[in-house]
């Protein structure tokens, strides 16, 4: 039976932040339909480690080597050749001739590439070809150029215009291409609109039995203390300037209030701005930790203040999953179905932010985190959710 060619820009396991939560789910689901040829490129050394889990759902499997910083000098090249600096970031020969091979001999019938940047290694002769752009990502780079001085803004402002003609190209030749939240595929309609009756979304979903209420997970913080948590890759830039301004312009309000509030920041690799905080009274930056349930669990409040989202923001959907109460910024909350002010808080500035938070932290907002759980179990579920692939990958296998 010939199979799925899977392709995707960074190793879909272990499924414990933001694209590899959506890339792992939609591996798992291939799975059950065709067998899997999965090529992926690994940018963390430690990710090596997990290769051999992938194995029970790939009938073979290609990983290509990525040094970010080899990558970056190699997207260098895309300012002569007029490309993207995305495309030649991620560029290697090897996994190419994996493909081709796979191809030659006859053992695909469909490929799903993950991100427009694997776009470029699915041969045209593939009968059924699948894209989950998952984001516009064209417009992330728009939003940080409005962020940043130049000569960055310059950079990404080129990064933007150069990548948007690319997702339409994408948008145009592929069979399909999802997005993660109709919000998203109207954007890419909006900007492409002669790929319109080829573009889809399906929405992420939550392991809501993973992500559970559950009080007997140990309490990490001290008691007496009121935790206000944020989990993320701390990494990653949006995050990294969602918890900087929140710590500095937010947390001493709070605590003027609320002497006994402590901001966790929760989440891997913290960037050196990230780190300097952990010098504020009141703030503590854990790094990476094995499970981040038991600072969910014992949350008075999780907050998820992003002044550069994009996309749907995962750390949201499992705070409600685990029935805490969330306060986000309205840009995190873009793409997520959730009623404000029934089910999560909204704040539109820091004032607004602190005030719901206060008003969480005091109990004002009894059943808010049950009814987010609520919303979790009718409208994120993976297989649901993922079952508008359907109509292109078949019904599937019987055993």
């Amino acid at each position: 039976m010939a199979g799925l060619l899977y392709l995707v820009h960074r190793l879909p396991y272990p499924p414990d932040k933001g694209d590899k939560i959506r890339s792992f789910h939609l591996l798992r689901y291939l799975a059950e339909r065709r067998p899997v040829y999965l090529g992926a490129f690994i940018d963390d050394p430690a990710d090596r480690a997990h290769v051999g889990a992938l194995a029970a759902w790939c009938a073979d499997s290609h990983f290509a080597q990525l040094s970010p910083r080899v990558a970056r000098l190699r997207s260098l090249a895309g300012l002569l050749s007029g490309q993207p600096l995305t495309l030649p970031y991620y560029d290697d020969g090897s996994l190419q001739r994996w493909v081709r091979a796979l191809v030659r001999a006859g053992k695909v019938s469909a490929a799903v590439a993950f991100s427009s940047a694997m776009a470029r290694f699915v041969p045209q002769e593939v009968p059924v070809r699948l894209m989950d752009m998952v984001d516009v990502d064209s417009d992330k780079w728009a939003r940080y150029a409005c962020a940043r001085h130049w000569p960055l803004s310059w950079l990404y402002r080129r990064e933007a215009a150069k990548l948007a003609a690319w997702e339409g190209r994408v948008a145009r030749e592929f069979d399909a291409t999802f997005l993660v939240s109709p919000q998203e595929a109207g954007l890419l309609e909006q900007t492409h609109p002669e790929a319109r009756g080829r573009i889809h979304w399906f929405e992420n979903g939550v392991d809501y039995e993973y992500f559970r209420p559950d009080s007997t997970l140990p309490a990490p913080c001290a008691e007496g203390e009121s935790a206000i948590v944020f989990t993320g890759a701390m990494d990653y830039w949006p995050n990294v300037d969602a918890v900087v301004w929140f710590a500095r312009e937010a947390v001493p309000r709070i605590r003027a209030e609320l002497p006994a509030a402590r901001f966790c920041i929760v989440g891997s690799r913290p960037a050196p701005a990230v780190r300097e905080l952990a010098k504020l009274p009141g703030v503590t930056v854990t790094g990476r930790v094995a499970d981040v349930r038991p600072y969910l669990q014992h949350a008075a409040c999780v907050v998820a203040p992003l002044r550069l989202a994009r996309g749907v923001q995962n750390k949201v959907l499992e705070a409600m999953s685990m029935a805490r109460p969330v306060v986000a910024s309205r840009q995190a909350l873009e793409g997520i179905h959730a009623e404000v002010g029934s089910e999560v808080l909204a704040g539109g500035d820091l004032s607004e932010m602190i005030a719901a938070v206060l008003a969480v932290c005091r109990g004002e907002h009894a059943g808010l985190g049950a009814r987010a759980r609520a919303r979790i179990l009718q409208a994120y579920d993976w297989n649901r959710n993922l079952s508008r692939l359907d109509p292109w990958l078949g019904p599937p296998l019987t055993h």
